[in-house]
């Protein structure tokens, strides 16, 4: 997952930064509210993470711009205010939750999860398509019960193909989500990792949980099951 930290504090941000990147995301980092309205309009997000005291532009702005620019991904606030009537402005402005500071680097995580899943119609810390059970908070899978050890990047493939089951993924949609901007990229590794994906997840070939719609992408195509 994708997600973009918009925050002046620079030892907060790089601490989110650090922090979010060893939970497996993938991280954008702005330091002001211009900074974020470029990458929020300009980068593939699934997920933002804004800061209300920003210079340049107010977090309240930003928020209000990226919604009437047409981006969707959830948004949590980071917000020093305490004030009922800051939260629910923000919320009001197109924010999706908040977290106040101080704060726990687990809340935060649990947060983002819970606002990943909602946007891709869960309502449960397992995804469940057929045999297939990811724990979003454990990073565990399993199939038909027996554990499956998968590396970070298999991983956050799946966990994508899965919060998206049914939908086509396109191979450009996975690399983006896989790396920041500025790293070098090879059209193949995506390729290599479905197919290790489906060596592990499928070794014997009876259950074909992901399919390949040539020239569109990859789908998950087993069931969704009910939380």
């Amino acid at each position: 997952m994708r997600v973009l930290v918009v925050e002046d504090e620079a030892g907060l941000r790089e601490s989110l930064r650090t922090q979010l990147v060893e939970a497996g995301f993938t991280v954008d980092v702005a330091q002001d509210g211009e900074e974020g309205l470029f990458a929020g309009l300009e980068f593939p997000l699934d997920v933002a993470i804004i800061d209300l005291g920003l210079p340049k532009l107010p977090g309240l702005e930003l928020i209000k711009r990226l919604r009437a620019e047409g981006r969707t991904y959830p948004i949590l606030i980071l917000t020093a205010r305490d004030r009922w009537q800051d939260k629910v402005e923000g919320l009001q402005a197109g924010a999706d939750d908040y977290v106040v500071k101080p704060f726990h680097f687990e809340e935060v995580r649990a947060r983002l999860q819970a606002l990943l899943r909602r946007a891709g119609g869960w309502a449960s810390p397992q995804l469940k398509c057929g045999p297939i059970v990811l724990d979003t908070r454990a990073q565990t899978v399993t199939v038909e019960g027996r554990p499956v050890e998968l590396t970070t990047f298999e991983y956050r493939i799946l966990e994508h193909l899965m919060l998206r089951a049914g939908e086509v993924i396109s191979k450009t949609e996975l690399t983006e989500r896989l790396y920041d901007q500025d790293f070098e990229r090879d059209s193949n590794v995506i390729e290599v990792f479905i197919g290790r994906l489906r060596r592990k997840l499928d070794p014997d070939e009876r259950l074909k949980p992901i399919e390949t719609l040539r020239g569109r992408g990859y789908r998950l195509a087993l069931a969704r099951e009910p939380a």
